[in-house]
């Protein structure tokens, strides 16, 4: 394979959504540690993610809204970090991850993107006129040795990934939870499928494994067939 095997890893309600609500002041790990029967568990999500892969995808906007580009500075981890970002991260925000990571690598169209002034040794960008994640992917193996991939973007994104074919195994934690809202940003959006020779466009999966966890929280994951 030309590219790194990538596992989308998300905690989502019963009935798929990776939010709250449908605004940007709602947060999945802010908010659900304020929830009855929902905070008693959820310990478990944070578990399990520490035990993913040490090359992560992310976008700017998630961040953004996680507040990186005002936060302080953290202690450098093992992990290695990839962005998608064209307008919110700031030079702080990009100064943040080239901290935290070991390698970091912004995905962008933007030529006059704030990581341009940015000067930092484990700090790579990609930039491409036309977003293309399978060339970007192509990139972050052949020229940065990344041969895992943990994916944890928005739904837009994920569906992005899943129009293209890069999702290799899914790996999902439901919360005990249904929050509603056709707004309300689901596992996967973006663009949906209207005619019969567009079910290739599927993704079909096989199962795994399916664990029950502790306080009503349970554990799927899947490989991606096709």
């Amino acid at each position: 394979m030309d590219r790194p095997i990538t596992t989308l890893f998300m905690l989502m309600s019963v009935d798929g959504k990776i939010s709250p609500g449908a605004s940007d002041d709602l947060d999945v790990d802010q908010d659900f540690p304020k929830i009855d029967g929902l905070k008693e568990g959820l310990h478990q999500y944070y578990e399990i993610e520490q035990t993913t892969d040490l090359w992560s995808f992310n976008t700017g906007r998630v961040q953004e809204k996680m507040g990186v580009n005002k936060k302080p500075f953290p202690d450098k981890s093992p992990v290695s970090f990839v962005l998608l970002d064209n307008s919110h991260l700031t030079e702080h925000g990009v100064t943040y991850f080239c901290r935290k990571s070991k390698e970091f690598v912004l995905i962008t169209s933007n030529k006059n993107h704030p990581a341009c002034h940015v000067k930092e040794r484990n700090l790579h960008i990609i930039f491409q006129e036309k977003l293309s994640l399978k060339d970007a992917f192509r990139e972050l193996k052949e020229s940065y040795g990344c041969e895992r991939l943990t994916i944890q973007s928005g739904g837009t994104v994920n569906g992005l990934f899943l129009r293209e074919k890069l999702f290799d195994y899914i790996d999902i934690v439901v919360a005990p939870v249904l929050i509603g809202g056709k707004e309300t940003v689901s596992l996967i959006d973006g663009s949906s499928i209207l005619a019969e020779n567009e079910l290739s466009r599927l993704g079909v999966l096989k199962l795994i494994d399916c664990t029950v966890l502790k306080d009503s929280y349970i554990r799927i994951r899947y490989q991606v067939m096709s």
